[in-house]
C-alpha cells in the first residue's frame, strides 16, 4: 500500500479503539539510538522506526541515555530543559532532561554523568545504570507531560519498566499506560543480586519470583512476564526463542505467553539505496547496474585485493563474536580461497582470537583476502555496493540488517538459515530460477563451503546471476510498511 493507504487504515484503528482528536502517543525508551549512540542492531530500529511511525499518524518519541558519546558529538544541539532528583532507595540522584530534534523525531536524553558519562555499558555496573534509567524515564514523563499510550521497551535495559509501570505507577497518570517489550537479543538479559533490585528500586519482595532466573533477578524476565505484549524482530526469532535450544532460560515464561510475535526489521531507504547512495563511487539501479562493477574495482583497490572484475568477491560487515558463526568462517575460509578463484574482504572488529585468525588470513591469501579491523562506515556502503556475495554464517540471528541491505545493492546473501535470516533470504533453485540468495542450515564449516561453492557456481551462469541479482533487488523491507506493522501491534493493546 501507498503511505496514504497505510496512514488512512491506522487512523480508522486508531478511531476504533477510541483515540481520537490526537494522534497515538509512542515513547520509545532504549538503551541506544542511531547515529547517536550505537553498538548494535537494537540502535539502528530505535532510531529509525519513530520517523517511520510519525509518518503514519502516530507521536513518536524517544528516551535515551544522554551518554558522552552523544555529547561529544550532538553537544551543540541538545538544548537543556530542566533537572530534578529522585530517590533510589536510600540514594538521591541527579535527573537532567535534554531535548534534541532527530531528523523532526523528538529524542529526550536523560543525563547523569555518573551513569553515562563514560561508555554505554559500563563494565561492572550496567544493573545500576539501568536501574536508574528506567526510573528516570518514568519520573520525566511526568515532568515533560506526556503520557503515552504505549510505551515501547527494548532488550533488557528497559525490562523493569512494565514491572514498575504495574505496581509502583499503577494509580498514577501512567497506570492506564500499556507496555510493549521488544527482544532484540533474547542473549543479553540483565541479571542482578536480588538484593541490589530491591534495595536500588524498592520491589517488593511479592515481585521477586516473577523475575528470578537462577537466583538472580533478571530485567529481560521482568519484562516477559509483566509487559502487556512482547515480540521480536522476526517471525522465525519470536518462535526459536520459546525453544529450549534458543530460548536461553525463558522458553518457559514465553511459551506459556502464547503471544510472542515477530516483525522483520526494516531498512531506511532515504540511508541504504544503491541509485542515490554518495557514499559509494557510482550509483546503480536494477535496471541500469553498470555502476556496481565501478564500486567493485574501487572496493578491491582500497582494501589491497587484486584489481581483478571477473573474479567473485565475497564480502562481510560484522562484529566478531561467536553468535556471527566465524568459528565457520575460520574452518572454510582458506580451503575456499585456495581451490577457488575468489577473493574475500572482511570489516569488523570484537574478540582477539578472530582478529588475530584474520590477520593471519590475509596473509596467507596476499590479494586475494583483505581483513579490515575496525569500523569505518564509508568502507561498510562500499562492501555492499561493491561485492558479489554477502556472507552471514550466524549461530542466531534475531533479524539481520546486513542480508537486508546486501540485497538493495544487488549483492546475493549467503547465510544460514535461522531467525530472521531464514525469513528474509530465499534459496536458489537452479531448475526454477526462484531465489534471492544461498542458505545452508547446519552449523558446520562443509556446509558453509557447500553454499559459497553453489554461489560460485551460479556466478559463472551469467543469466542465472542477473535474475537472482534483478529479483533480490526486488525485495521490498521498506520502513513505510515496518511502521505500519508496528503501528497495528501498538493499536491492538488500546
Amino acid at each position: 500500500m501507498q503511505i496514504k493507504q497505510l496512514r488512512d487504515s491506522i487512523a480508522a484503528l486508531a478511531a476504533e479503539k477510541g483515540v481520537s482528536g490526537r494522534p497515538p502517543r509512542i515513547l520509545l525508551a532504549a538503551a541506544e539510538c542511531a547515529p547517536l549512540a550505537k553498538t548494535g542492531g537494537l540502535a539502528d530500529v530505535v532510531g529509525t522506526l519513530p520517523k517511520y511511525l510519525n509518518k503514519l499518524g502516530f507521536d513518536a518519541r524517544v528516551m535515551v541515555p544522554y551518554h558522552r558519546v552523544i555529547k561529544d558529538k550532538y553537544g551543540d544541539r541538545v538544548e537543556y530543559l530542566f533537572s530534578f532528583y529522585i530517590s533510589m532507595g536510600w540514594r538521591t540522584r541527579f535527573v537532567g532532561v535534554n531535548k534534541l530534534d532527530l531528523d523532526g523525531v523528538t529524542v529526550w536524553l536523560i543525563e547523569n554523568e555518573e551513569y553515562f558519562g563514560g561508555p554505554i555499558y559500563m563494565p561492572d555496573r550496567e544493573g545500576e545504570q539501568y536501574a536508574y534509567f528506567t526510573r528516570a524515564v518514568l519520573e520525566s514523563l511526568f515532568r515533560l507531560d506526556f503520557i503515552p499510550d504505549v510505551i515501547h521497551c527494548n532488550d533488557w535495559h528497559t525490562g523493569m519498566l512494565p514491572l514498575l509501570l504495574k505496581t509502583q505507577y499503577i494509580d498514577s497518570p501512567l497506570g492506564q499506560t500499556k507496555t510493549l517489550l521488544t527482544i532484540h537479543n533474547i542473549a543479553y538479559q540483565g541479571l542482578c543480586k536480588f538484593d541490589f533490585v530491591q534495595d536500588y528500586l524498592s520491589i517488593p519482595d511479592g515481585c521477586l519470583g516473577l523475575m528470578e532466573r537462577y537466583g538472580m533477578a533478571c530485567f529481560l524476565k521482568a519484562g516477559c512476564v509483566m509487559a502487556d505484549r512482547v515480540n521480536t524482530v522476526s517471525p522465525s526469532y519470536a518462535r526459536e526463542i520459546c525453544t529450549w535450544e534458543y530460548g536461553e532460560g525463558l522458553d518457559g515464561v514465553l511459551s506459556l505467553r502464547g503471544d510472542v510475535c515477530g516483525i522483520v526489521n526494516g531498512i531506511d531507504k532515504t540511508v541504504w539505496r544503491p541509485g542515490t547512495d554518495k557514499r559509494i563511487p557510482a550509483n546503480f539501479t536494477a535496471s541500469k547496474m553498470n555502476g556496481k562493477a565501478k564500486c567493485k574495482a574501487m572496493l578491491m583497490e582500497e582494501t589491497g585485493l587484486e584489481v581483478d572484475l571477473d573474479r567473485p568477491l565475497i564480502g562481510m560487515v560484522t562484529r566478531l563474536v561467536e553468535q556471527k558463526g566465524l568459528e565457520l568462517v575460520m574452518a572454510a575460509m582458506d580451503e575456499l580461497l585456495w581451490n577457488n578463484d575468489c577473493a574475500f574482504v572482511l570489516l569488523g572488529n570484537g574478540n582477539r582470537k578472530y582478529e588475530d585468525w584474520l590477520r593471519g588470513l590475509e596473509s596467507r591469501h596476499p590479494g586475494r583476502a583483505c581483513a579490515w579491523i575496525g569500523y569505518d562506515d564509508d568502507l561498510s556502503h562500499h562492501i555492499y555496493a561493491g561485492c558479489d556475495f554477502f556472507l552471514m554464517p550466524s549461530r542466531f540471528e534475531p533479524c539481520g540488517i546486513s542480508q537486508l541491505i546486501a540485497m538493495a545493492y544487488g549483492t546475493l546473501p549467503i547465510v544460514r538459515e535461522t531467525g530472521g535470516l531464514r525469513d528474509t533470504v530465499q534459496p536458489y533453485n537452479q531448475y526454477t530460477g526462484e531465489g534471492t540468495g544461498f542458505t545452508f542450515s547446519r552449523m558446520d564449516g562443509y556446509d558453509l563451503a557447500d553454499a559459497v561453492r553453489r554461489a560460485l557456481a551460479a556466478y559463472w551462469d551469467k543469466p542465472a546471476m542477473a535474475r537472482l541479482i534483478k529479483q533480490a533487488m526486488a525485495v521490498d523491507y521498506s520502513c513505510d510498511a515496518w511502521g505500519y506493522e508496528y503501528g497495528q501491534l501498538y493499536l491492538s493493546m488500546l
